[in-house]
């Protein structure tokens, strides 16, 4: 893999991971369209990019993820303990299918396109519905975590938007807009830097396998771009305009379906 093409996965992790419309499909079919296909070199790169998208997610909300802290050393029972149980209940869903399932869901990738344009149909159908609720202005409850965590399990899949389905899903329950996509942003942090430890502690990485430059090149593009599109999805979701990420998603399903099949 040369730089041009991490560059290229570095933009569109950075992009899509906050944007509603599947960072792991979109990683797939660029992946597929650059023709990149080494194992090792692709499970190491993926790592390299959620941590970018990872460490920008923390910048954007690092005021929020302080006073979460600040609120658990204080052991009291205020909002930001309430909140960060919240985080954690949210968690619960998605760690068990990763856990348990690993190689089912490994096995739905790398190349999986008709896969992919189908769950993109999904997601675009998700973001349509959330788009015309009209109700949202609760804040997130325990019960509406365990739901907003099943959608983050299922939306594991290649194809179906993480950020998408857990924000569509918070909507369709009524929670206020804003602080939808603030649940849902904070609370991947700790499953993708689980699953970062997971990967290298597995043994199956190793900076030898490749060069070193496209990993940074990568890791700053997925950086930089995270930071511009985990602040413009916010405004965005608070806008209402979900709708265009749904039309989105339906074109690039159709298309990527038809690629398939003709």
């Amino acid at each position: 893999m040369g730089i041009v093409e991490a560059l290229i996965l570095g933009f569109v992790q950075g992009l899509t991971e906050f944007l509603p419309v599947s960072s792991s499909g979109h990683l797939e079919i660029a992946k597929e369209l650059l023709g990149i296909s080494e194992q090792e070199q692709n499970l190491l790169m993926t790592v390299v990019l959620h941590a970018a998208t990872a460490l920008s997610t923390i910048v954007i909300f690092r005021k929020d993820i302080t006073q979460i802290f600040a609120g658990l050393f204080q052991f009291k029972w205020n909002e930001e303990a309430k909140f960060s149980v919240k985080i954690i209940i949210s968690m619960i869903p998605g760690a068990i299918v990763g856990l348990f399932f690993e190689e089912e869901i490994e096995a739905l990738f790398g190349g999986q396109i008709l896969l992919v344009g189908s769950m993109l149909l999904l997601t675009g159908l998700l973001l349509f519905l959330a788009d015309k609720a009209k109700k949202t202005d609760k804040k997130v409850s325990m019960f509406n975590a365990v739901l907003i965590g099943i959608s983050q399990a299922i939306a594991i899949l290649p194809g179906i938007s993480r950020s998408g389905a857990t924000i569509s899903t918070s909507v369709l329950l009524g929670v206020d807009r804003e602080k939808a996509a603030r649940f849902s942003f904070l609370m991947v942090v700790p499953l993708i830097l689980g699953k970062m430890a997971k990967d290298v502690l597995s043994g199956h990485l190793s900076a030898q396998t490749s060069n070193i430059l496209p990993l940074v090149f990568g890791f700053i593009a997925a950086f930089i771009t995270g930071l511009v599109a985990c602040k413009w999805m916010i405004r965005l979701v608070k806008k209402s305009q979900l709708k265009y990420f749904a039309y989105y998603c339906f074109a690039v399903g159709i298309i990527s379906i038809a690629s398939q099949l003709v």
